[in-house]
């Protein structure tokens, strides 16, 4: 289905939005105001906000540790979200999740974990639900590369193949769990191949295209919808920050120049392009990167 122009706007601001989440949570935290640390999303806006785009409401996704930028595409209010990064009561989770276990299951998030592979099993029981349920729903789990090698993963695959429930298990393939590269952990270059394990459709896209990831997800979204079962997608995408963001920073165990490769394929500068290329929007209306947040919530 082509998006009209509204939807593709949104897409962008919503983009936009993660962004600027991401870096006024990373200021925070550095100024002392945030306590912990924080998993910033920037540079894989497009996975969450393409993925999301193609979902309804009452559909549910789970996500990984690094989950403000799925929470903010699934329509969660970031006052919210960035009260419970400050610990406030008036945070999603009253302050005590923090920012790795932010859920609102009023827009079908079903919650951030800080437990790699632990999203997979749950949003194969949301699909369970869903199909039980028979009214149309899908499930989603965001997960990182890392967690294809968790039992998890193939576990999760398995049963929801055999029971062909309506779930689309999105892989954000940046190319590193925490500190230990994609190339020296896996076995195969592209995660999608492992779906063949399981007789089910697997398809490895550019991540930092955020329409090349909607019109993935629609696909997968309608054959869900229609019962046949779930599908694997893997994005492959780049993080352009620390694994974790803390207030004494570690070293960054990426080289250099695979840093420097994250901002060479921004997917809003991308995306503002092919806008203004197809005469969306003018350059002046997709020339923003960051919103002004609220000061108080």
């Amino acid at each position: 289905m082509a998006l009209e122009r509204d939807q593709l706007l949104d897409i962008y601001r919503r983009m936009v939005t993660i962004r600027t989440f991401d870096e006024r949570a990373a200021d925070e935290l550095h100024a002392g105001n945030i306590p912990g640390a924080v998993h910033s999303y920037i540079g894989q806006e497009a996975v969450a906000v393409g993925i999301c785009s193609a979902l309804k409401r009452e559909d549910k996704i789970t996500s990984t540790h690094r989950g403000h930028g799925r929470t903010i595409a699934k329509g969660a209010d970031i006052r919210f979200m960035m009260c419970e990064l400050f610990g406030r009561s008036n945070g999603y989770c009253h302050g005590k999740g923090g920012s790795m276990h932010i859920a609102d299951f009023s827009v079908g998030m079903l919650g951030a974990n800080g437990i790699v592979g632990a999203g997979l099993p749950l949003a194969t029981g949301a699909a369970l639900a869903a199909q039980l349920e028979g009214v149309g729903g899908v499930a989603v789990s965001f997960f990182g590369d890392g967690a294809s090698n968790e039992g998890s993963f193939h576990g999760s695959l398995n049963l929801a193949s055999i029971w062909k429930l309506p779930v689309l298990f999105v892989c954000e393939n940046n190319r590193w769990a925490s500190g230990n590269s994609a190339a020296a952990t896996n076995s195969v270059e592209d995660i999608s191949v492992r779906s063949v394990s399981y007789n089910l459709p697997g398809v490895t896209i550019d991540g930092t295209d955020v329409q090349a990831v909607y019109e993935t997800a629609e696909l997968a979204v309608q054959r869900a919808r229609n019962g046949d079962g779930p599908t694997l997608i893997e994005c492959k995408t780049f993080r352009w920050r620390l694994h974790a963001e803390q207030r004494n920073d570690p070293a960054d165990p990426r080289p250099q120049e695979e840093i420097e490769m994250g901002p060479q394929h921004d997917p809003i500068a991308t995306f503002a392009s092919h806008l203004t290329q197809q005469g969306v929007a003018t350059p002046e209306a997709v020339s923003y990167t960051h919103l002004t947040l609220p000061t108080k919530a």
